[in-house]
């Protein structure tokens, strides 16, 4: 694990594979951290690929920011990073949240993106019931930690089949939620309510876009995942049986597989 300061935070990260390889960036979702992308780390880079896995502001081994962290401001942190490392254009990609902070860069930063990878995301910004629900559960964090609210949720973070099928993975998913800082949390939460609208970005967008789903994700469905599909003009999409939210972590094979081969024939074919 290395660490670099930027925009006033350290944000801790993995940098592994070739340093000639094709940079691909991977942005987990909330309340994770780097560690959700392990599987997808390992196969990209046997494939001889560069991959970069940040602890998001907040998250993980990074600095926490309390208060209110915007989709930007993570978006900038991210763009930053890959300016210290030497980076100009990377594959970007991103779970839940993460795909949100992907499409925010190509809002904002598009000359340094090479392709999009958007798993189990909406393009759309938050609803009113939205914006209340996250502010609210902002302050539920803080007063309560996130103990109660990662035993809620783990069935549908993972499709709920799998909490039993996959006890490592359901494990491993309930360890990084339960280790997030509540302020961290928090922060992002209120920042995500405030989020752009990403569809005129993807309809504008130039690059190559992967869109990935599990079938039984029971927060952003296929529907949405179709619906981002319609909108970039040159994106394919993929479901993953038997996953729901994290088909990254629930179906690593699968997953990666559609990865590879997105990169292979999209991106550097």
């Amino acid at each position: 694990m290395s660490h670099a300061t930027v925009n006033g935070a350290t944000l801790h990260h993995d940098d592994l594979g070739p340093s000639t390889g094709l940079p691909v960036l991977l942005i987990h979702g909330h309340p994770f951290n780097r560690t959700l992308w392990t599987p997808q780390s390992a196969a990209l880079t046997a494939a001889g690929h560069r991959v970069i896995t940040p602890d998001l502001r907040g998250y993980g081994a990074s600095d926490v920011t309390p208060g209110q962290v915007y989709l930007s401001d993570f978006a900038d942190d991210l763009v930053g990073l890959l300016d210290l490392l030497g980076i100009d254009r990377a594959v970007v990609g991103g779970v839940s949240m993460g795909g949100q902070i992907a499409m925010e860069v190509q809002r904002r930063h598009a000359s340094r993106v090479r392709a999009l990878v958007l798993s189990d995301t909406s393009a759309p910004a938050e609803t009113p019931e939205g914006r209340a629900f996250r502010n609210q559960l902002a302050d539920r964090l803080l007063a309560e930690g996130m103990g109660g609210y990662a035993d809620e949720v783990i069935g549908k973070m993972l499709a709920s089949y799998n909490v039993t099928a996959l006890p490592e993975v359901a494990a491993h998913v309930l360890g990084m939620m339960r280790a997030t800082d509540p302020r961290g949390a928090a922060a992002a939460l209120r920042g995500r309510a405030e989020r752009a609208d990403y569809r005129d970005t993807l309809a504008a967008a130039s690059c190559p876009v992967l869109v990935v789903v599990g079938a039984d994700d029971a927060y952003t469905p296929v529907a949405d995942a179709e619906t981002i599909t319609r909108l970039a003009p040159h994106a394919a999409l993929h479901v993953i049986e038997g996953a729901g939210h994290l088909p990254g972590a629930e179906q690593p094979d699968r997953f990666n597989r559609v990865l590879l081969d997105f990169l292979r024939d999209r991106v550097t074919g």
